[in-house]
């Protein structure tokens, strides 16, 4: 009998975090477009015993997508989706930014849908980002939500007349995954499953490292600082929060966004710190 199958998108210290604490017991297939980083963080896993399968892809690639769908599949039912792939502003160019975080995640959405098991969840890791801007124009959120991936890079709101910099991408991509999980749980349901979002603040991983030392650095500094906690996050604290709404417990909440911000944007709200969008 073959065991129940966790694909787990994205092999940095979030994805590994939610694998340690999804896996056990379940093959984790561990899947990243850095293959040094994929190799790393599947040996970290085998050596605690998880039971990983790895697979090279490109979440802004289709085709790649729907390879990593049909290998889940062959490995065994596909209990749990958790995608956290992702490029920061600081990482990336406007279209990049775009290609992955907002066209990569409706893709992922789109084709696991047809493989997730029935009872089964998905999960996109997003970003305070998507909070911090204010609501989209209506047919703006609706076509974000609605379209389908294919047609979504060629969206008006989406190009470089609405889009001036790589910021602002992150953001629109940011709120474009929260509206995106509200029209997945729609099609997700038909399959008896369920899909959310998480959209994290300040996260000590090698990507927080990255940003910290960026020139928007003391940006992120400001924010830890203005913020009701006061303090950045270790991943495990963002698995605990993934491992509650992809199971049981959470059985009545689909297409919903859960902040972990350490009250970062309730302190933008407050007026403790300027609004970006």
């Amino acid at each position: 009998m073959k065991r129940e199958v966790i694909v787990v998108i994205g092999a940095g210290g979030i994805g590994q975090a939610i694998a340690r604490r999804q896996g056990i017991g379940k093959t984790v297939l561990l899947a990243d477009h850095n293959q040094q980083t994929l190799d790393a963080a599947a040996e970290t896993l085998r050596a605690a015993s998880y039971r990983v399968e790895t697979r090279h892809v490109d979440v802004g690639s289709r085709a790649a997508v729907h390879a990593l769908a049909e290998a889940a599949s062959a490995l065994g039912p596909v209990l749990q989706l958790i995608n956290t792939a992702g490029v920061s502003p600081n990482m990336a160019s406007v279209e990049t930014i775009l290609e992955i975080d907002l066209y990569g995640s409706a893709v992922v959405f789109e084709i696991f849908r047809h493989v997730i098991a029935w009872g089964g969840s998905g999960l996109v890791v997003s970003s305070m980002a998507g909070h911090m801007m204010r609501p989209l124009p209506e047919e703006d959120e609706r076509q974000l939500a609605m379209s389908p991936a294919d047609a979504l890079l060629a969206l008006p709101c989406l190009q470089k007349a609405a889009i001036a910099d790589p910021m602002m991408a992150y953001m629109v991509s940011k709120r474009a995954n929260i509206l995106r999980v509200q029209a997945e749980a729609v099609q997700w349901g038909a399959r008896g499953a369920r899909v959310n979002a998480i959209s994290p603040g300040i996260i000590v991983t090698p990507l927080a490292a990255h940003e910290l030392a960026s020139p928007t650095g003391d940006i992120y500094r400001a924010m830890v600082a203005a913020s009701p906690s006061g303090r950045m996050a270790p991943p495990d604290e963002i698995a605990v929060a993934a491992s509650f709404l992809l199971g049981p417990d959470a059985g009545f909440i689909t297409g919903s966004d859960l902040l972990i911000d350490g009250g970062v944007i309730a302190a933008m709200r407050a007026g403790k710190l300027p609004s970006p969008g």
